[in-house]
């Protein structure tokens, strides 16, 4: 049975994390395997989008396999490395296609970590977050203590990372973490249709813009603007008049099917 499962359809990837019976914990063998599914889909030409989410109804992950670390069959050191295939964030990350974070149940710790390497999280009624980092006296290694507050703010990220507390899906979505909260039944079909739609840009550019927001969020304000406007230039040089009235043409025939 594959530890991730990958189904591609109409230029999206739906990757499923596929340890229901573990709760989705990310062991070194789904670390490798994930990391492997990712540059996969980076690679492929008929995937655009990437939805990832966890099977079962219970966890998206509940985070590192602390069974596997505690029998010494992995070593701490080893998670928190680098390498995508040895951390998932990385992994999912390194990906230049917009990747959609279905969540559906719980994201403890490092599967929390996992959730934030999305680039748009999608919840059901189910989805919980908590870092419980603190309470099993592991640093976090994989961008949370960073990302977190930039999401949500300092005081709210410090109030779930010094408590360990559970985040329920509504608080998540009125803090700006989940995008919006869905029946447990609409979850993928609603993040299948939101990738649908980002799969139909042209994914160069996608990534491109991709990378200028993700990029730029990395740099101080003054240092971000100063590198959109470079990006900017050498892109928007490339462009025909004759492009920018069909693409608007399409933008407006497209507004009119969504009123």
């Amino acid at each position: 049975m594959a530890l991730v499962e990958v189904e591609v359809a109409d230029g999206v990837a739906v990757v499923t994390l596929n340890r229901p019976e573990a709760m989705n914990a990310l062991s070194r063998a789904l670390r490798a395997e994930l990391a492997q599914v990712m540059v996969e889909m980076d690679g492929r030409a008929d995937v655009r989008a990437v939805v990832l989410t966890g099977a079962g109804t219970r966890a998206f992950s509940a985070g590192l396999d602390l069974k596997e670390l505690g029998s010494g069959e992995a070593a701490l050191g080893d998670a928190t490395a680098t390498a995508p295939d040895a951390n998932p964030v990385r992994a999912v990350e390194q990906c230049r296609k917009p990747v959609i974070g279905a969540i559906n149940g719980v994201a403890i710790t490092g599967g929390f970590e996992l959730a934030l390497a999305c680039d748009v999280l999608l919840g059901s009624e189910n989805a919980r977050f908590a870092d419980t980092h603190a309470r099993v006296g592991i640093m976090p290694g994989w961008g949370l203590s960073q990302k977190l507050s930039r999401l949500i703010g300092v005081s709210r990220a410090k109030e779930l990372s010094f408590t360990g507390n559970f985040l329920d899906a509504a608080t998540a979505e009125r803090w700006g973490l989940l995008n919006r909260v869905v029946p447990a039944g609409e979850l993928l079909p609603a993040a299948r249709r939101l990738a649908a739609d980002m799969a139909s840009i042209d994914p160069a550019f996608l990534a491109a813009y991709k990378a200028l927001i993700d990029d730029g969020f990395a740099l101080p304000f003054g240092e971000a603007l100063a590198l959109e406007t470079e990006r900017s230039r050498a892109a928007n040089r490339t462009v025909s008049p004759d492009e920018v009235e069909r693409r608007r043409a399409a933008v407006q025939a497209r507004g009119r099917t969504q009123q």
